[in-house]
């Protein structure tokens, strides 16, 4: 069947001299110096292949007239798989069930309840901060609600078994901006194992994942030498030219792409300290896994070698049962995981707002969108039977940096924390995950109305469902 014929007004570029953000027809094309102004940014076969699709030669079709805030360069998505309990954080609920050494503290004009002695660190922070405590989540199922928050639809829907991390669709988009110093991938994991990849797009926008390591990554070099390693790669290239060309599909494509991004990293000059750290900044936030991945998310955007999109995860945050539970003997508890948190975010805002950033007067903060989430909230008021939690969908984001104004709440629920009083946005609606990524995309300047043209199903991938109907749009609020 015929793909139908598109609105002239919703083309991308109807001209053809664009399609996906890539030139095409009339721009300059590949000319020698185009094919080497590409080939110095890293970028590899896979790229080529995808240009030359007839499917992206289509165009990807908009909404038309959408306002991108376009405030943020970078963005750290900060992911808390298990669900901590907003009535005890974000949104604090007290009750009879409060600790007494949360010490809810009021901030902000009475504005804010704060549990100061939970996380006193990150207290000190909240001018930099803005609640969105209207959100709701679609599914309270642990798997099916983070893969949904990342990939912005429903994991299960028409598209989701080929839809991409929302972090490699960033690094997509700004694939075509890469400089030669780029040396970095678009979009970096750390401590984030399991989590969605680059779906149907080239494997060179899946997430590099890193554990990190004080003394950085542990084969930057070869045993044998440079100039050993040297002859290895060139007698490689030799000897498997099949895997470089094509011809033998995507799969090769995306090793190529895997062996030649490696090899970028291998040949940049003093690429390790970005993922290293002293023992003074380990401790400094908090000495333990999660910590150190946000001094490395901070180094990252810092060294600004390419990297978009880094997400940390810090998981362990389902507890049913025994979530007041004091620290000891290898429990598992909301203190022992704020104790992680609190200095680790803390200490990332306030190292992102004291560096500058590349613009004269901005600082790092200011260029870079760091994002809490979770896939759902917890039940509300009393404990349960076993002095916990269970899953709820209500739940909370927290937004900093990148053009966000600190020190605000969006949306108010009642008294409870389980209802919404006020949604407190134009949307005058629950904030779905599918909101929170379009926010994300305005944020990074990318139209987060966009469909694409070149899916394997052939039936166009929405970056946003629906977003182009108008159905989800970004939470400008926060702005």
């Amino acid at each position: 069947m015929a793909r139908p014929r598109l609105p002239k007004s919703t083309i991308e570029c109807p001209d053809c001299t664009k399609a996906s953000g890539f030139p095409l027809g009339q721009s300059e094309g590949f000319s020698r110096r185009r094919f080497m102004q590409i080939a110095g940014t890293g970028l590899v076969a896979s790229y080529f292949a995808d240009v030359i699709s007839p499917r992206l030669l289509q165009g990807a079709t908009t909404a038309g007239g959408v306002y991108l805030r376009n405030t943020a360069k970078n963005a750290i998505f900060i992911f808390l798989p298990g669900a901590p309990s907003n009535i005890d954080t974000w949104d604090l609920k007290e009750g009879a069930w409060t600790p007494t050494d949360f010490n809810p503290t009021s901030y902000d004009n009475n504005n804010v309840r704060f549990p100061q002695g939970l996380m006193p660190m990150t207290a000190a922070q909240l001018d930099k901060m803005t609640f969105v405590r209207s959100g709701l989540s679609w599914a309270a199922v642990h798997t099916l609600g983070q893969a949904w928050v990342q990939i912005a639809r429903n994991p299960g829907g028409a598209t989701g078994s080929i839809a991409p991390h929302i972090g490699a669709v960033v690094a997509l988009e700004s694939q075509i901006n890469r400089k030669p110093s780029d040396v970095l991938p678009g979009f970096i994991a750390l401590n984030s194992t399991g989590i969605p990849a680059s779906g149907y797009f080239p494997a060179s926008y899946a997430p590099f994942q890193v554990v990190p390591a004080a003394t950085g990554l542990p084969t930057i070099s070869h045993p044998d030498g440079t100039a050993r390693f040297s002859d290895r790669w060139s007698f490689l290239q030799q000897l498997d030219s099949s895997r470089t060309t094509g011809a033998l599909g995507k799969a090769t494509l995306d090793m190529n792409d895997f062996y030649t991004q490696s090899k970028a990293l291998m040949d940049a000059p003093n690429i390790n300290a970005v993922f290293s750290f002293s023992t003074t900044d380990h401790t400094k936030y908090g000495a333990t896994s999660f910590g150190d991945s946000l001094i490395v998310a901070r180094n990252v955007v810092a060294a600004g070698k390419g990297t978009r999109f880094v997400q940390a995860t810090l998981g362990g945050w389902d507890h049913h049962s025994g979530i007041y539970t004091k620290p000891a003997n290898g429990v598992n508890s909301l203190y022992t995981q704020c104790a992680q948190f609190d200095p680790a975010y803390a200490s990332l805002l306030a190292d992102l707002a004291a560096m500058p950033g590349s613009v004269s007067g901005k600082t790092l903060l200011d260029e870079t969108l760091v994002v809490v989430v979770a896939e759902f909230g917890r039940t509300v008021g009393v404990l349960n039977n076993q002095a916990g939690r269970d899953h709820n969908l209500r739940m909370t984001t927290v937004w900093a940096g990148g053009g966000i104004r600190g020190g605000n709440v969006i949306g108010k629920t009642d008294v409870t924390g389980g209802s919404v009083a006020d949604f407190g946005w134009s949307g005058n609606r629950d904030i779905r995950p599918e909101d929170v990524v379009s926010t994300i995309y305005s944020a990074l300047g990318i139209d987060y109305t966009t469909m694409r043209h070149d899916d394997p199903l052939n039936r166009g991938f929405e970056y946003v469902p629906f977003a182009k109907d108008g159905t989800y749009k970004p939470v400008d609020e926060v702005f």
